[in-house]
């Protein structure tokens, strides 16, 4: 990776499985032993595990919160970001990364991928969202095999466009 940080969003459910769980968590990780830096939602589930698994090996995690109080974020979240924008705040969360790698995921999930993809920022799947238009298959977001395939991919997205 080159000298400048880089950003890469993680997106999914609030409500989770363990296995979900898991796969955030190491996506975090794995974020953090690359040295870039994880963007979300700032609260749980998905979110809330990715973050734990930056934090736990070193890493700056951002939250940009959907509500007014700072407080609200994940024990996890290193820089909460105040929004007072409520589900809005999606697009905050995909225009501030260079990347997104959606894990499982709600209809908040959804609307933060067609925000990625309507402005040109990639995503990648782990266990997300398919798309499809008139019945034929949509092939925007680039499926990953596991939580280290998806940031390896994120990164050499990140890479291919400096």
């Amino acid at each position: 990776m080159k000298d400048k940080l880089v950003f890469i969003g993680v997106i999914g459910g609030g409500e989770i499985s363990s296995q979900v769980a898991e796969q955030a968590e190491e996506a975090g990780r794995e974020i953090a032993r690359q040295g870039a830096v994880l963007v979300c939602g700032g609260l749980g589930g998905v979110m809330e595990a990715a973050c734990k698994g930056a934090s736990d090996a070193g890493g700056l995690t951002i939250g940009i919160l959907p509500g007014d109080n700072r407080l609200a974020a994940n024990p996890y979240v290193r820089i909460p970001i105040v929004t007072g924008l409520g589900h809005a705040r999606n697009v905050a969360v995909v225009k501030s990364s260079q990347t997104i790698i959606a894990i499982d995921g709600s209809y908040g999930t959804l609307s933060e991928i067609g925000h990625a993809l309507q402005n040109g920022i990639p995503v990648i799947g782990l266990n997300t969202w398919s798309l499809a238009i008139d019945g034929k298959v949509n092939d925007s977001i680039i499926p990953a095999d596991s939580p280290k395939d998806a940031v390896n991919k994120a990164i050499a997205l990140i890479n291919n466009q400096q």
